[in-house]
């Protein structure tokens, strides 16, 4: 089977699981959700507009790693991956379809949430929103997209690695809700390169670390592909 098919494939897999469509729905609803949230609740001396627009990223990131996860680690449960490679032998192949057959969905889930929880954030924020341009916010719908396209697919890279939904999520969650603050506060020159950190500089007004908003998602993009070469061996490494 030649590549498009193969594409072809494993979208429908993707749309015909109902706890993936849920998933993708669930970025667009907590991003969303706690951007209202953080504009109402906006004071503090190193008040960020922009960031708190997006604030809910931090929470929507969650539904796509956890897309990611499902994605992939379906094709380790009841011997479906064994079903995918007799149909697709080339696993490399097969590999690259899945990756692309996760992202692309998630790219457009993420630039709607992005317009959406701009919109939604802005109007929360009110006034406080004023010194918001358009180019700004633009960079910070466009940014989204990437951004959680990108953490699903250090998701997926992660599961092939580990061929477990489970053991994915039990590392990724914590770490961006838990360890990424706390290196964050005793060590920010670490920190500034973490996928997560890195990646949201796009989401800031303002930033004094190392980075920049497309170099910080160019370091997101570099774990992400590490993640999924990782994955991409293992897959064609180790038995199905």
């Amino acid at each position: 089977m030649t590549f498009l098919p193969a594409l072809r494939s494993e979208s429908i897999k993707i749309r015909t699981l109902r706890s993936l469509v849920g998933g993708l729905c669930g970025v667009l609803l907590a991003t969303a959700f706690f951007s209202a949230l953080a504009g109402l609740d906006s004071e503090g001396e190193e008040f960020d507009p922009l960031f708190s627009a997006f604030f809910g990223v931090s929470f929507g990131q969650i539904a796509a790693i956890t897309f990611g996860a499902q994605a992939v680690s379906a094709e380790f449960q009841g011997g479906a991956l064994r079903v995918s490679l007799a149909a697709v032998p080339d696993r490399t192949r097969w590999f690259a379809a899945k990756a692309v057959a996760i992202a692309v969905p998630v790219l457009a889930v993420g630039l709607l949430t992005g317009a959406v929880s701009l919109a939604v954030g802005k109007a929360a924020l009110g006034s406080k929103a004023d010194g918001l341009t358009w180019g700004e916010g633009l960079r910070g719908v466009v940014g989204c997209g990437i951004y959680l396209t990108l953490m699903a697919l250090f998701a997926a890279g992660l599961t092939a690695v580990l061929r477990s939904g489970v053991a994915t999520l039990s590392i990724l969650i914590p770490f961006l809700l838990i360890v990424s603050f706390v290196v964050g506060s005793a060590s920010a020159g670490v920190a500034d390169f973490l996928p997560d950190k890195a990646g949201q500089v796009v989401f800031h007004q303002t930033w004094e670390g190392p980075l920049g908003a497309w170099t910080g998602l160019a370091v997101t993009a570099a774990w992400s592909t590490t993640a999924l070469a990782a994955g991409g061996w293992s897959i064609r490494r180790r038995d199905a």
